[in-house]
């Protein structure tokens, strides 16, 4: 049986999208290696991901990162575009083991996520982006492995600290099972 998505993770995406864009545009920080920044668009896609799950993330990633690229460059840079595809379907694959829609983000969940999230960031950004960087671009692999782990190690942070605010101020919005009773 073929599963769609649903009307309401094509509204996500399209939010999503647009929110990644405008973080990606407006809100990242420059490291001094160049085209390499400290982003706010990986904590909010870790928790866009974690709501919706992976095909939402992966969806996200790819739209936003790719209409970021356009406006802000002329046109994408595609084995990074495909990295933030990739961390979003697995930052969605993270959040299914949370449970953050019960309002649960516990010391427990914060160490999983953490722990994940940081393999999650080194995979991609450190092996799986030079690597295509390499392969598609012909770029000299010292620049874009330095691009690489410079880019593990700040998102990796920053996930780290906004996306665990962020998933733990979610979490703390959702109604706790068996926390209403009839009187």
């Amino acid at each position: 049986m073929k599963k769609e998505l649903s009307v309401k993770s094509v509204v996500a995406i399209g939010i999503g999208s647009a929110i990644f864009v405008i973080l990606g545009r407006f809100a990242s920080i420059p490291t001094g290696i160049p085209n390499t920044s400290i982003e706010t668009t990986y904590p909010f896609l870790a928790l866009f991901a974690a709501i919706f799950g992976p095909l939402v993330g992966l969806a996200t990633g790819l739209i936003g990162h790719t209409l970021k690229d356009f406006i802000s460059y002329g046109s994408p840079w595609w084995s990074w575009v495909l990295c933030s595809g990739l961390i979003g379907f697995l930052f969605g694959l993270i959040g299914k083991k949370l449970r953050i829609e019960e309002g649960i983000f516990n010391k427990e969940n914060i160490i999983f996520f953490n722990f994940f999230q940081i393999i999650a960031n080194f995979f991609t950004w450190s092996l799986v982006a030079p690597t295509l960087d390499i392969l598609v671009y012909s770029e000299p692999s010292n620049k874009v492995f330095l691009q690489g782990i410079i880019s593990s190690v700040s998102n990796s942070l920053a996930v780290g600290i906004l996306g665990t605010l962020l998933l733990k101020a979610y979490a703390n919005s959702r109604v706790k099972k068996g926390s209403l009773h009839k009187d």
